[in-house]
């Protein structure tokens, strides 16, 4: 019987799947980060560069909501589901391989690439709040699979975004209606055999910015839907069902990344944009979205991402710092396998029909 991963004990499990390639040689792991954040540049900035890199057509993949590039190849995951699973596509978005786990998820929302060749499933979707924990798998190169189970600190969140620090510290981003997402890591290392709790250390300002798409109108400029690393840890982003940010990293300073500015991408528009990633060589964007057939597209990131002349739209607390080297590309898997308004000023001019409207739209997800 699968593992509940929203459920008490965690066991390691062998995984059934035919494996998807050799393990990276990256670097390690260990929590500790800090500092405030940002989020926001002007509204109506043009589409920037970008084309399609091929289409997903199979029914099996209606759910994209995670997403790692590797360079021709990519790892995509799906919302949902009775079994953990991921499955390697080709350039054409054709599937070449698939990897399942003996672990029932409850809500998985994300995905990242850990520094040893592990992919890590955010096990983090709670619509209704009412979660008492949520969840990262970790799908190992040795064929196992772990669930760690964490706690906040502040009562259930619905959450679709991790960002996987280069030292392999997770960070959870939450999905709120008026665009304050809280920025959640682990107090200590990440356990199977108990529970974690987590704490709070940041928080992310998302404003209204015009940019269309998504499934819930004016609202989904603010949903915090994904997040990316880049391989070589220059940069982190955030995204929402119609923009993505773009902020500098400095070692795994993650809290303090947010807390600089960010260059704000508007993404072309798509029915229900989850998934995001860096490219393998860490210079643009790859988004896809759910439903089928859906468009994998790639996206310029401006030349100014590591700018600090962009309008800030928020701030946030944090504690200690630390700093890491960068996380080598990932290359070697190739071969195998956020109008810049104040977030008190949008609960004020915003709270109203169409951000109420949208998140109980989103229940349904």
């Amino acid at each position: 019987m699968p593992v509940q991963a929203d459920s008490p004990p965690s066991v390691r499990r062998p995984l059934a799947f035919a494996r998807l390639g050799a393990a990276l040689l990256l670097g390690c792991a260990v929590p500790l980060v800090a500092a405030p954040s940002a989020a926001a540049e002007e509204a109506g900035a043009p589409a920037p560069e970008s084309f399609v890199r091929c289409q997903v057509t199979d029914p099996a993949l209606a759910e994209i909501s995670g997403l790692v590039d590797l360079g021709v190849r990519m790892v995509v995951m799906n919302d949902g589901g009775e079994q953990v699973s991921v499955s390697l596509l080709d350039t054409d978005c054709r599937v070449v391989e698939t990897r399942t786990a003996a672990v029932d998820p409850y809500d998985p929302e994300d995905l990242a690439l850990g520094a040893d060749g592990t992919l890590w499933l955010a096990d983090i979707g709670d619509n209704n709040s009412v979660r008492e924990t949520v969840a990262l798998i970790a799908l190992r190169p040795d064929d196992s699979a772990e669930v760690h189970r964490l706690t906040y600190p502040d009562g259930a969140h619905d959450a679709e975004a991790l960002l996987l620090a280069p030292d392999g510290t997770p960070y959870i981003v939450t999905k709120e209606v008026l665009g304050s997402s809280g920025v959640y890591r682990p107090r200590g290392p990440l356990s199977v055999d108990a529970t974690v709790p987590m704490e709070r250390v940041a928080t992310v300002n998302m404003t209204l910015t015009g940019t269309a798409g998504g499934p819930v109108g004016r609202a989904g400029q603010l949903l915090i839907t994904g997040g990316a690393v880049a391989p070589d840890g220059r940069a982190l982003a955030l995204r929402t069902y119609t923009d993505a940010y773009v902020w500098p990293l400095t070692g795994s300073d993650v809290v303090g990344a947010l807390a600089g500015t960010p260059v704000r991408v508007a993404l072309p528009p798509s029915p229900q944009g989850e998934a995001i990633s860096f490219t393998a060589d860490g210079d643009r964007l790859v988004v896809a979205s759910e439903g089928v057939p859906s468009d994998v597209v790639e996206v310029a990131v401006p030349d100014d991402s590591a700018s600090t002349d962009s309008v800030p739209a928020g701030s946030a607390a944090a504690d200690d710092t630390d700093e890491s080297g960068p996380v080598p590309t990932l290359s070697e898997l190739t071969d195998s396998a956020a109008a810049t308004i104040s977030t008190a000023v949008i609960a004020a001019a915003v709270a109203g029909a169409v951000i109420w409207i949208g998140a109980l739209l989103l229940r349904r997800r």
